[in-house]
């Protein structure tokens, strides 16, 4: 199940990576709800997709 979660936190953040104000709202969600080494992979699949989406790069500020 919790597998499940992290999936999804990860396709509605693909979904709503066209604004910043939602992608924050939804990856703070996402962190209430995903376990400690979920948000660790959660952290390096960030990393890798807003590597060329600066706009979101303020929204990595969550996970530090």
């Amino acid at each position: 199940m919790a597998r499940a979660m992290f999936e999804y936190s990860k396709t509605v953040l693909k979904k709503v990576s066209f604004s910043s104000d939602l992608f924050y709202k939804e990856l703070e969600k996402a962190l209430q709800r995903l376990l400690p080494h979920e948000i660790n992979e959660l952290s390096i699949w960030l990393k890798k997709f807003t590597s060329n989406k600066p706009e979101l790069y303020s929204c990595l500020s969550l996970i530090n």
